[in-house]
């Protein structure tokens, strides 16, 4: 071998050398933006020092609360680069878009309006929005008749601000398919309107990754929760939500699988217990990093 064939077959080497080796357990990168609820924040303090507490613990964004003060928020984003990934709607529950009454339903209305008003101005995409609730007092029916009606005279302020109205599935005897899900957000024929899809919240009566493939194109953002059939079983259905990460019945790699398959790149925020104190949202974030990772 002359000194140049030498020099070439070195340079190669270490070139070669120098490139990450990928196996097929190196993780895949996805493009997610970690984020948490703000309500699952179990640091005490100010805005500002729970959004420092969070940037600390590595993620990316905050689930904001609607109806809070703007400024204050405002300036704790700024202050720690964290981004809005999404805004949930205070009145949802209290005042749902269901109720027989109409002026329980126009307060509603007006809390989601105002949602929408706080999300552009923290520069989210999306407000987060439980559409109807079901119960002896409120039929199916009635539910998806009257939460369609009450939403659709939000969407022209979300089509003008340029933010989401995102439905979750939450338990509230609503919408309780993916086919039906999907039905749901198409009554609305606006881009505006979007699904909320909450992970944890399907597994007690479904696979999650179903729900990501049916909805599909839908899906403006993810609530990364975890749930366990098991202590379902044992300890009543409320007590699938105390578990770990990684310790439920969810099946991850097939959720992550669905969402690659659907090419799912926004949001992904937590909404689970553990986020008590700057070590519990270090832990949580770390946990995040190896489902995303799945």
């Amino acid at each position: 071998m002359n000194r140049r064939s030498f020099l070439q077959l070195t340079a190669a080497t270490a070139a070669a050398t120098a490139l990450p080796q990928l196996t097929a357990d190196t993780p895949k990168k996805r493009p997610l933006k970690k984020g948490i609820m703000w309500g699952t924040i179990g640091v005490k303090g100010s805005t500002l020092e729970k959004m420092e507490a969070v940037k600390a613990a590595g993620y990316d964004g905050v689930e904001m609360m609607g109806g809070m003060d703007p400024d204050d928020v405002a300036r704790a984003l700024a202050a720690t680069g964290l981004v809005a990934g999404s805004v949930c709607c205070h009145t949802h529950w209290a005042k749902p878009l269901s109720d027989p009454n109409p002026e329980v339903r126009k307060v509603g209305l007006e809390g989601l309006k105002q949602s929408l008003r706080d999300a552009k101005g923290y520069g989210a995409p999306s407000v987060l929005l439980v559409p109807a609730v079901v119960n002896e007092k409120v039929s199916y029916n009635d539910a998806w008749t009257r939460s369609i009606e009450e939403i659709k005279k939000a969407v022209p302020l979300a089509e003008e601000l340029g933010v989401k109205i995102s439905l979750e599935n939450v338990w509230n005897s609503f919408l309780l398919s993916p086919m039906e899900a999907a039905r749901y957000v198409d009554e609305f024929k606006s881009p505006a309107v979007k699904w909320h899809f909450d992970i944890g919240n399907v597994v007690v009566y479904g696979w999650p990754e179903q729900w990501v493939r049916i909805l599909g194109p839908r899906i403006q953002t993810l609530h990364i929760k975890e749930y366990s059939r098991t202590k379902a079983d044992k300890e009543g259905r409320w007590a699938g939500f105390n578990v770990e990460f990684l310790k439920g019945d969810n099946n991850w790699p097939a959720v992550m699988k669905a969402l690659d398959d659907i090419n799912y790149s926004g949001w992904a925020i937590a909404e689970q217990g553990g986020a008590d104190g700057p070590e519990g949202l270090k832990k949580l974030s770390r946990e995040m990093d190896e489902i995303f990772a799945k």
